[in-house]
């Protein structure tokens, strides 16, 4: 009886504890575990669908946009859930989707098919509105308009991933964050949109506005690219910088390897030749070891030194300081350069910037190489003061010339201008830097008179201007490859600073390996004289035009007083004694104002000459001539540009 008793008290005990098993277990799913399950739920029922943050836009320095990112859409379709086979056939034909992948999205055999390629979402409006079709959208990175600026800003991979340039180094601005949609999906799997379901919103990255000026990017680029066809070269690069703040304005860059993708401007070092003599020069004057009007026997142009000949291309016996910088004596600045030590020669080169990177925006930009003394040969001080025995890249250089530009302040070139955030607050602008002084500042007035000599009548006349005064500096370095140099290949460039007296920009040339041409002067020096002509003449090219106003303008000086002109009397520009208003004065006449002629062309050299020569030269270019009494000299100025018909004055023996 006791055992059939007890069977309905354990049946209510089993019940009891079963009822509170199953309300535990609510307890803990409901209570406990509900953050766990909640999310599980939503894992079926929500469905995320990305939404790219749109990339940060790149301007130039006067805003217009060079690279933005564009919404495009990708195509996946599932052929099993399209109703309409045939009707979305004819829609993916007219986007100009191909044959064979029609034909796939019309196989039901296929479970998938992703067509390839990218659609603007205009274009594809009712394919993606298709059961069946499921679209998703892609931010596509627009390409710069040209090769410079796709070297300077870089490119993106599929999926926006940045692969070089400026892309890359301001990659974590520009990228900005990514966000989602979230969408309902029934039993189904159908996606349907909920207000009541929350995503989140992506948002852009930052706008990169650079210092570069398209305008003068563009003029750059067509100027080396036709200089490296017309003259044979492998390659070459432009830099134009700012003069006074370090704005890098222009950056152009070839090479005839489709693999060089990057500013080589800033990748690529090379050995400069006599462009690094000026810095020897002025440290020498700013530390009373030298004078301009000091005079160095240079031995007739050759000269054996610790065993090694030095030969100059214009041979004289003696050159004064200023003629070693105007004639780019090897072997006169290689006897100046013995008044500093080996320390003091490292130190220099080192200060105006060489051997480390400028710091600029860029990735792998080269510190160029510049070795201790420890490492030094006895060849080495004589081969740094030429320029030979350490690497520069053409922006290091560049910075340079600009502490001779500026006053004798190393600047810090800059990239970018400004930075702003997606809501358009201005987060960075570039301020003037200065890295430290290099020389005084009147050191620095002396080396742009000595430089302007150089482009006056010296190894870069072919840079000269008729209207203003340009100062710079020519080299013609040979190549080295393999640590060995290469026989008949030369690194041809010139820095040129503008205008001479109040420079604004600092210009640098070079070409590699041109074939018809190997002379800076002759090569690398009429680029930028063809540049800053044609920046003049541009509407906006980063010149300060007031600025141009106000700076004393280049006539051609007139012949000696009292020299018989063996021609009739026609006009000469020449300068009144204040040294400030050209006038043209023809022989018995009264002065008026002068006037820029258009369709002007350069006036030839013909130092040297015989009577005849010069005659034949000067009409073969379209000009008429006169002689008079006197040696060497001649009116205009050879590279003057002037009118065709106009006459040309020489100054000849009797």
């Amino acid at each position: 009886m006791s055992l059939f008793a007890d069977r309905p008290r354990l049946i209510h005990v089993s019940l009891a504890l079963f009822a509170l098993a199953v309300v535990g277990r609510a307890a803990k799913v409901q209570l406990l575990d509900a953050d766990h399950w909640r999310e599980r739920a939503r894992y079926q029922q929500v469905a995320a669908s990305p939404l790219p943050a749109p990339r940060g836009a790149v301007r130039d320095a006067s805003g217009d946009v060079l690279v933005e990112s564009r919404e495009m859409v990708r195509l996946r379709v599932a052929p099993r859930e399209v109703k309409n086979v045939p009707q979305l056939g004819k829609l993916l034909s007219r986007a100009g989707v191909a044959a064979e992948w029609v034909s796939r999205v019309s196989d039901t055999t296929n479970k998938w098919v992703e067509i390839p390629g990218l659609f603007l979402p205009t274009d594809v409006a009712l394919i993606t509105a298709t059961r069946g079709v499921h679209p998703e959208p892609v931010l596509n990175r627009v390409a710069p308009p040209s090769e410079g600026l796709r070297r300077i800003i870089g490119r993106t991979a599929d999926g926006g991933a940045p692969v070089d340039g400026v892309e890359l180094a301001l990659d974590a601005l520009l990228r900005g964050e990514a966000g989602h949609e979230a969408l309902l999906r029934d039993s189904k799997g159908r996606l349907f949109a909920s207000p009541s379901v929350d995503g989140a919103a992506a948002r852009p990255g930052h706008t990169v506005t650079l210092t570069i000026n398209a305008g003068l990017q563009d003029i750059a680029e067509r100027s080396l690219g036709d200089a490296v066809t017309r003259l044979g070269a492998k390659g070459g690069d432009i830099v134009i910088l700012d003069a006074q703040s370090g704005e890098i304005r222009a950056l152009a860059s070839k090479r005839a390897d489709p693999r060089s993708t990057a500013a080589t401007a800033l990748t690529e070092a090379y050995e400069p030749g006599s462009t690094l003599k000026p810095f020897t020069a002025a440290w020498l004057l700013d530390h009373h070891r030298a004078r301009p009007d000091e005079v160095m026997n240079t031995y007739g142009g050759r000269w054996l030194y610790n065993g090694r000949l030095i030969e100059d291309d214009h041979k004289a016996g003696s050159y004064t300081l200023a003629d070693v910088i105007r004639y780019s004596s090897n072997i006169g600045i290689i006897q100046f350069a013995q008044r500093m030590t080996a320390r003091e020669q490292f130190e220099l080169m080192r200060d105006v910037g060489f051997g480390t990177p400028t710091g600029t925006t860029y990735p792998s930009e080269s510190q160029g190489r510049l070795a201790p003394p420890a490492q030094w040969s006895q060849q080495t001080a004589a081969s740094v003061a030429m320029g030979y025995e350490i690497m520069v890249t053409p922006l290091q250089l560049a910075t340079a010339y600009a502490a001779i530009a500026n006053g004798g302040e190393l600047l810090q070139p800059s990239l970018v201008k400004e930075l702003r955030s997606p809501d358009g607050r201005v987060v960075y602008t570039h301020e003037r830097r200065v890295v430290r002084r290099v020389m005084t500042a009147d050191a620095a007035r002396t080396m742009r008179g000595m430089l302007k000599g150089v482009v006056d009548g010296g190894t870069a006349a072919g840079s000269s201007l008729a209207t203003f005064d340009v100062a710079g500096k020519t080299g013609t370095a040979k190549v080295v490859r393999n640590r060995h140099y290469v026989q008949g290949e030369y690194t041809a460039s010139f820095v040129g600073m503008f205008p001479a007296e109040a420079p604004q920009i600092v210009i640098l040339v070079k070409l590699d390996s041109p074939t018809k041409e190997k002379f800076g002067g002759k090569a690398a020096a009429p680029v930028s004289k063809t540049i800053l002509e044609a920046a003049i003449a541009a509407r906006d090219a980063a010149l300060d035009r007031r600025g141009l106003a106000n700076t004393p303008q280049r006539v051609a000086a007139a012949p000696p007083a009292g020299e018989p002109v063996r021609d009739a009397a026609e006009s000469l520009f020449v300068r009144e004694s204040s040294g400030s208003v050209p006038y043209e004065v023809s022989l018995g006449q009264p002065a008026r104002s002068a006037r820029v002629v258009a369709g002007a062309r350069a006036v030839p050299s013909v130092h040297g000459m015989t009577r005849r020569a010069a005659a034949r030269e000067l009409h073969r270019a379209g000009f008429r001539v006169a002689f008079t009494h006197g040696e060497g000299a001649q009116w205009p100025a050879a590279g003057t540009m002037a009118a065709s018909g106009s006459r040309v004055t020489v100054a000849v023996s009797p």
